[in-house]
């Protein structure tokens, strides 16, 4: 098959899931559930990095240093998998600085909700924090956009309205 022949078959991918990491799976669970209306598909389970199936997965998937981890999987409201994953062994550690936006990697997550200043007090209240003041980023269409943290201290951007209206207008 040729190169211009595999192209020509290409077509928007679904986003499965998101994995993000906690010190502490129970809250962040209970908080993700809670304060952003995620819903739970399986509930935590521990894994050890032994010799079954999946202690060699995650060994293969995280490399030898890994010797235990607790893992739960949610779901948001258009059914895009949200894992949660705290490392048991070796222990899981908060980033110094969570928002190195200089280096490459996963940046935020963003949530749509039209009453972003509702969700960004929630957030707030229940132990996150607001990053940035809620910009009405489209001001002719009154589109609102701002950056929250959740208490694990993973970069949560939240729009009013859906992806493709705000960026058509900027």
């Amino acid at each position: 098959m040729s190169a211009s022949a595999s192209l020509s078959r290409v077509y928007p991918k679904i986003i499965n899931h998101i994995a993000i990491s906690v010190p502490n799976l129970d809250e962040a669970v209970k908080w993700y559930m809670e304060v952003l209306g995620f819903t739970a598909v399986k509930q935590a389970v521990e894994i050890v990095a032994d010799d079954s199936l999946k202690g060699r997965a995650i060994k293969d998937i995280h490399g030898p240093k890994i010797k235990k981890m607790r893992m739960a999987w949610l779901s948001t409201a258009n059914q895009v998998g949200f894992e949660i994953i705290e490392y048991v062994q070796p222990k899981a550690e908060r980033r110094t600085d969570n928002f190195e936006y200089w280096k490459s990697g996963l940046i935020h997550i963003c949530i749509t909700d039209p009453d972003i200043e509702d969700l960004c007090k929630r957030i707030a209240e229940s132990g996150g924090k607001q990053r940035t003041e809620i910009w009405e980023i489209v001001p002719e269409k009154g589109y609102k956009i701002a950056f929250c943290e959740d208490p694990f201290g993973n970069i949560i951007e939240i729009f009013d309205h859906s992806y493709e209206q705000i960026i058509t207008s900027l």
